[in-house]
């Protein structure tokens, strides 16, 4: 199973990050591209934040609602970045993941991170709640959720553009005593060799 840990972001993974998006695989399982065919990203731009003055800098990676992480691995250096988008009054926050090396995927780096940011999430800054929006078509990602214990919630039609469509996103949610009751099974889950 791989040994991620979740650290400070630097220029560098944000450079990676950018270069990553290039590739259309990578950049359709996360945002897409915009209309001039850019890749999208949430929360800053990976094109432009890699030469940032200090002050965006810090703006973009500082903040006290949005947390950034980058996703390193004992073995494989950077591998990918996660996010939580916090809504300190209502005591929830949305879930980002992406794991930008895509030699990497289908082996666990994702939900290795996912349970270390869902630690973040729950111990760290108390929430009751956190929630995904996910591409309907990105069943990888909506089946590692599931396995980490998320529900779905809901629908959301036409948020994601892909190849000149839209598609729907689906809403999954997991709750704090549901994450608490869980975390035993998905950590040796997680920590298995055979996972």
């Amino acid at each position: 199973m791989p040994e991620t840990r979740l650290t400070e972001v630097s220029r560098e993974d944000v450079a990676r990050m950018a270069q990553w998006l290039q590739d259309p695989e990578v950049r359709d399982s996360w945002y897409g591209a915009d209309d001039a065919g850019e890749p999208m990203h949430i929360g800053y731009s990976p094109q432009k934040m890699a030469e940032a003055p200090e002050e965006e800098w810090k703006s973009a990676f500082q903040g006290e609602t949005r947390k950034v992480y980058s996703i390193y691995d004992s073995q494989e250096g950077h591998v990918g970045e996660c996010q939580l988008l916090i809504e300190p009054p209502l005591h929830e926050a949305q879930i980002f993941i992406i794991i930008g090396r895509k030699d990497l995927w289908l082996k666990h780096f994702g939900s290795a991170a996912l349970l270390q940011l869902l630690d973040i999430a729950f111990y760290t800054y108390k929430l009751h709640r956190v929630w995904a929006d996910i591409p309907e078509y990105n069943s990888h990602a909506i089946h590692m959720f599931e396995r980490m214990g998320f529900m779905l919630e809901g629908h959301l039609r036409s948020t994601h553009p892909k190849e000149g469509k839209w598609y729907d996103s689906i809403v999954m949610g997991l709750l704090e005593n549901e994450y608490a009751r869980r975390r035993p099974k998905l950590t040796a889950q997680v920590n298995s060799p055979a996972a």
